[in-house]
């Protein structure tokens, strides 16, 4: 099985790249993202690869890292998911934004993939959550917040205090679930400014 390729790049295509190593031109599907970070034709190239060898054909799948490869694997566990959408959720998702993602059950995140539906995210996130931590890079923040989301409503004041803590700075993924512990340790009766006032001492644990 190929792991890596090293080579110059020979040429683009629609999701693919041809590789020249040593003359022989390997074609290796990428997702929209890697390609937009390989560099000009004529210039060296490294990838991470995954060979998927079936009767009628072998095809390989490039990445920028073994990291990414990883997600690219995990990925496929899940029912529902084949090389096509996987590469179309690595193409959409940087691998810590969909860590975080999956850590914070944050659906609508990753349905912003093309061909990613509801229920596949349901999917994903669920399948998923326990195996994140082993292969992706979540902001420890993130993980030990996330816990409160499920149990989250959002009323104005909690609204308002995410919006706050984005303009801020804080991203939304960090930010929510910062308010969601927040909203729990008040109660039901705080308003925007206290929400905002304990989500910061949460953010800066």
């Amino acid at each position: 099985m190929i792991g890596k390729l090293r080579g110059t790049i020979d040429a683009y295509g629609e999701d693919f790249v041809i590789v020249d190593v040593h003359g022989v031109g390997y074609e290796v599907h990428c997702s929209a993202r890697t390609l937009q970070a390989l560099p000009p034709i004529g210039q060296a190239v490294s990838l991470a690869i995954e060979t998927h060898v079936r009767e009628d054909q072998i095809r390989l799948f490039g990445f920028l890292s073994d990291f990414d490869r990883e997600w690219f694997r995990l990925l496929q566990t899940v029912q529902g998911v084949g090389t096509r959408v996987a590469m179309s959720i690595l193409g959409t998702l940087q691998p810590a934004d969909l860590a975080s993602a999956i850590a914070l059950r944050d659906k609508a995140a990753i349905t912003r993939t093309p061909g990613v539906g509801p229920k596949v995210a349901e999917r994903i996130v669920t399948e998923l959550k326990d195996k994140v931590p082993a292969v992706g890079a979540v902001d420890p923040a993130v993980i030990r917040l996330s816990g409160a989301l499920d149990e989250m409503r959002a009323p104005r004041p909690v609204s308002d205090a995410v919006s706050a803590l984005v303009n801020l700075g804080y991203a939304q993924p960090q930010a929510a679930a910062a308010i969601a512990v927040a909203a729990r340790t008040a109660g039901e009766t705080a308003d925007a400014r206290q929400l905002i006032r304990l989500g910061l001492k949460e953010l800066g644990k």
